[in-house]
């Protein structure tokens, strides 16, 4: 059972392949209720097929008749105004989800797990933010065994993320850093583990 401040929520983000999915697994370990933003993103992209088809096209199809991510992916990136036009399908649906979700969730300490975390309908009111953070070439290796994309587009990716943390530096919500070198999960679990306890979050045994 987990004990802390009741309906405390946190914010979980970390830039591309810093390993924010495993402190999310951990703290799913650890008795707290996690979101999956972005698995809740690709669920709606689904849902919302019919309106994302009539905007850009059946181009973007895979072999089963459904939308494929990645070429979708790819009809957006670098160009914001159809990713404006996405997001403006998306984001409204997913955010529904969202507010549902935290209703349900009512009374009890979760954590919001995204990306994109400054987008999403609970952002203000988040009680505290935890920022993962890895070295540049932990997250293009683990990038390139994960995604197995061609090195340019990895590292088009990567600096499409230039401004990721200030973003969140301007927040004015408590912000603690976990920093997932890849050398040992223990160390990164560690860092979790002082985080709950210093916000008064933890698990009883």
């Amino acid at each position: 059972m987990s004990g802390g401040p009741p309906g405390f929520l946190i914010g979980l983000t970390g830039m591309y392949c810093a390993g924010k999915n495993h402190v999310a697994a951990f703290l799913e370990r650890r008795g707290l209720p996690v979101l999956e933003l972005d698995r809740l993103g690709h669920e709606v992209i689904n849902t919302e097929q019919e309106a994302i088809l009539a905007r850009f096209g059946t181009g973007i199809l895979g072999a089963g008749g459904r939308i494929d991510r990645k070429l979708l992916g790819a009809r957006v990136f670098g160009k914001p105004a159809e990713l404006a036009v996405l997001e403006g399908i998306i984001h409204p649906a997913v955010n529904r989800l969202t507010e549902g979700w935290l209703e349900k969730n009512r009374g009890r300490s979760c954590v919001i797990n995204a990306a994109l975390l400054h987008r999403s309908a609970a952002f203000q009111r988040l009680d505290c933010i935890i920022l993962v953070k890895a070295p540049v070439l932990i997250r293009l290796l683990r990038a390139r065994r994960r995604d197995r994309l061609p090195w340019a587009a990895l590292i088009k990716r990567f600096y499409s993320q230039r401004g990721f943390i200030p973003q969140y530096l301007r927040k004015t919500t408590d912000i603690y850093t976990v920093y997932n070198h890849g050398f040992s999960g223990d160390d990164t679990e560690k860092q979790v583990d002082a985080i709950l306890s210093r916000i008064g979050i933890f698990q009883e045994t």
